[in-house]
């Protein structure tokens, strides 16, 4: 009558839901609230973040994409997009997320206000890199002349930002 326990886990490569949800602690995140033709449409910077939810360095980078969205998603689009849910077919139509996709994950891509990519990276993009970023788009003062941002410790499901 026993049951297994959950296999999964931050750092593995097993399934275990919404990886926003649950390592991230911010399940607002997923689905976007508009499309990426709307995004462009109001002006504003976007980040789009292509992942699957079974993937470890994706699932670590939840917990980047979050802490980002915390300063900045009042301001800017956060698109997470799972590459399992694009259509097969190449996108040619740059109103699609599909036609930024390069095919790995995770891959970061940052939009400016006059819908230029200012950052297109694969892989885990430290917080520090897209905040620097981020800053210019905002023409926010460098972060060696403002408030330093600085990680708590992380735990198994979800990590914060403070000052």
């Amino acid at each position: 009558m026993g049951t297994s326990s959950a296999m999964a886990g931050l750092h593995d490569d097993r399934f275990d839901g919404d990886i926003f949800a649950l390592y991230a602690g911010n399940g607002s995140l997923v689905p976007p609230r508009v499309t990426l033709a709307e995004a462009f449409q109001r002006k504003r910077p976007i980040l789009l973040v292509f992942y699957i939810d079974d993937s470890r360095d994706c699932k670590e980078y939840s917990l980047v994409v979050s802490q980002l969205q915390q300063f900045y998603g009042k301001a800017a689009e956060f698109m997470p997009f799972r590459v399992d849910a694009l259509p097969s077919k190449v996108s040619n139509n740059p109103m699609e997320p599909g036609y930024y996709y390069k095919g790995l994950v995770p891959q970061t891509v940052l939009f400016d206000t006059s819908g230029k990519i200012v950052l297109d990276e694969i892989g885990q993009v430290p917080f520090e890199q897209i905040d620097d970023v981020f800053r210019e788009v905002f023409d926010l003062l460098p972060r060696s002349e403002s408030v330093e941002l600085k990680r708590r410790s992380v735990n198994e499901l979800t990590t914060e930002l403070v000052k």
